[in-house]
């Protein structure tokens, strides 16, 4: 069944009767094999009736070809039919049945409006009727067969709009389950692209870092391979560790990179990530690339969600590689955690001359980065020069993360 639509429609097929409904090939030959017995059977047998009942039931029972693609435009041929008949005075035949398999398919197929004054015209049709064929009967007699033929219109047309209110029922169904079935899509892409944006984000966060060790120590072992070949040999062998670690750290986000293409996301599978406990190894990691760093941790240290935890550790890392990038050769640098009553404050200073941390427009990358990371988590970072030279990022961390819907 393919149930009318509802709502806004142009004018060509506001009454569906100048455009007809897509209609499977199966349908169609059930309709034309309908018309066909129904012609076979009632449109003969009124023919056996009389020459003139024959051709007017054959001229009810044709057009039911059509019913579902043109179900406005067969009623109407129908019934014009039919007041040709009683214009005619022509006796009920077994023909008639036409008008039933009409009505039913303008309830079924039809607009509803039209489905409506259809069956108005049915109740017409009883009263024509009545007052022709039973008029020479009591007053009884001719109410009782009003009542009869006004129930079966009635209830032809009460059973097809109950088809359609269940089609429309079942289409609703559908459409809710296939909208469902999109959102659940979009939202495993959104999932997909989301954890793909974070693996990347910490794969930067790594190579960035390893990277600028790296090349500290490359140019300070250039520059002390003829004077102090010891101190160019310990900054290759610094090189040679912080790549390795770099390496492996890198290998592990690879590693959960493949591992999402093969398995679906889990939000709350946990994942080995560094925190605040890590800063002093990577703090130590940092003085033995030649950078003067200090660490201070007030307040009463608590232990903190893994979210949480990772974002301070990566914004000390990121503040720590601009300063090996910006700040230029002897600069000092501090590092403070306050275990505040609401959140914790991260503070990573400098006093060396370059312009710290620029903007960027490219995602997951310096201050952006940093920003991106602590809104995740609720927070805030401010990044900017110091009155007195240097500079200065500042995160402030609450310590209940924010919960998404």
């Amino acid at each position: 069944m393919t149930p009318a639509r509802t709502g806004p429609r142009t004018l060509a097929s506001m009454t569906g009767m100048l455009t007809a409904r897509p209609l499977p090939a199966r349908s169609r030959a059930f309709d034309l094999f309908l018309a066909g017995g129904l012609c076979m059977i009632f449109g003969f047998l009124s023919l056996a009736q009389a020459h003139w009942s024959g051709i007017l039931a054959f001229g009810m029972l044709v057009p039911l070809i059509w019913r579902r693609t043109h179900p406005e435009l067969v009623f109407g041929a129908v019934c014009s039919v039919a007041v040709l008949q009683w214009l005619g005075g022509f006796e009920l035949m077994p023909g008639n049945v036409g008008l039933l398999v009409a009505l039913y398919a303008i309830s079924v197929y039809g607009d509803v409006r039209l489905s409506r004054i259809a069956l108005g015209i049915g109740g017409l049709g009883v009263l024509m009727a009545t007052s022709r064929y039973w008029s020479n009967s009591d007053w009884k007699q001719q109410v009782t067969m009003m009542v009869a033929l006004g129930a079966l219109v009635f209830g032809v047309w009460a059973f097809g709009e109950r088809r359609r209110t269940r089609g429309l029922y079942v289409a609703q169904l559908e459409e809710r389950a296939a909208q469902l079935e999109r959102d659940r899509d979009r939202e495993a892409k959104l999932a997909v692209s989301n954890e793909r944006t974070r693996i990347a984000r910490e794969i930067h966060d790594v190579v960035a870092h390893g990277l600028s060790i790296m090349i500290v120590q490359a140019d300070g072992g250039l520059y002390a391979a003829d004077q102090s070949p010891e101190a160019a040999k310990k900054a290759l062998a610094t090189i040679g560790d912080t790549g390795r670690a770099s390496l492996t750290e890198m290998r592990k986000m690879l590693g959960l990179l493949k591992q999402d293409e093969q398995n679906e996301l889990d939000p709350n599978q946990p994942r080995p990530q560094p925190g605040v406990s890590s800063l002093p190894e990577l703090i130590e990691n940092v003085r033995e690339a030649g950078l003067s760093v200090s660490y201070e941790v007030t307040g009463v240290p608590r232990d903190l969600p893994a979210l949480l935890g990772l974002t301070a550790y990566r914004i000390v890392q990121e503040g720590l590689t601009n300063t090996l990038k910006h700040a230029g050769p002897g600069a000092r640098t501090s590092v403070s955690l306050d275990f505040g009553r609401e959140m914790l404050t991260v503070v990573v200073t400098d006093d060396g001359h370059g312009a710290g941390v620029a903007p960027s427009t490219d995602p997951g990358h310096g201050l952006v980065g940093m920003r991106q990371r602590a809104s995740v988590s609720g927070g805030t970072v401010s990044a900017g020069p110091k009155a007195g030279g240097g500079y200065e990022v500042i995160a402030k961390l609450p310590y209940n993360l924010p919960t998404g819907e």
